[in-house]
């Protein structure tokens, strides 16, 4: 996989909506005290990780696969693309601060293209796909509808193909991948994919952009 290079020509963000505007969830978790987690995928994990670290209300992110065993959730072995996993992250978010919905919000709108089908961008393979991976049922039925409601209001050119599957393991990625793209700012790719969607989250959803010190 060559992730710089291709980087230079293709932005991960490059499809988005077809001038509407992004609407919330119509149906969403309500504020609630304590944790919860979140497990999506959209692409390289290193964009999705910079977007939610800077989301407020989310106390931590960690890259790592879902989809597959726990025997091939190894970042060469994911990269063949043949393991079922997808590259993904784990959100620790606080329930007071954020909804599951909000999130989703940053997922559809900044994150990536739902639209693409086993691919980002420059990332082509099946460990690139679109998933919402649901911890609970609740989780399920917010993020369907919050699908069949963007598809209908027709947000984007074509229509979501994001897959919405039951999480049966999130195994974290090796430590070189954690906080990639905080720790290597300078990285073409990061360059080119992960920072324009981080100012994008700043501009289309300045609500939901953690503040500076701000826990």
């Amino acid at each position: 996989m060559t992730r710089v290079g291709l980087g230079l020509i293709f932005l991960c963000f490059a499809a988005l909506a077809a001038g509407a505007e992004f609407p919330d969830p119509a149906l969403d978790q309500k504020p609630s005290r304590g944790t919860q987690k979140a497990v999506l995928a959209g692409g390289c994990f290193w964009c999705t990780e910079a977007v939610y670290e800077a989301v407020k209300g989310v106390k931590q992110v960690v890259s790592g696969y879902s989809g597959g065993s726990a025997k091939t959730a190894h970042y060469e072995q994911v990269s063949n693309g043949d393991t079922g996993h997808a590259e993904s992250v784990e959100i620790t978010y606080d329930q007071e601060k954020i909804t599951y919905g909000q999130l989703l919000r940053v997922f559809f709108e900044v994150a990536h293209d739902p639209t693409q089908r086993n691919r980002q961008g420059p990332d082509v393979g099946t460990q690139y796909r679109s998933v919402i991976f649901y911890v609970n049922e609740e989780q399920r039925q917010i993020a369907e509808a919050y699908i069949r409601q963007l598809d209908a209001a027709g947000v984007f050119k074509s229509r979501i193909v994001t897959e919405v599957s039951p999480l049966k393991g999130f195994y974290p990625a090796e430590e070189y991948h954690q906080d990639y793209a905080t720790l290597n700012p300078a990285n073409p790719y990061i360059v080119y994919n992960a920072a324009p969607k981080v100012a994008k989250l700043k501009k289309a959803c300045p609500r939901l952009v953690r503040q500076r010190n701000q826990p």
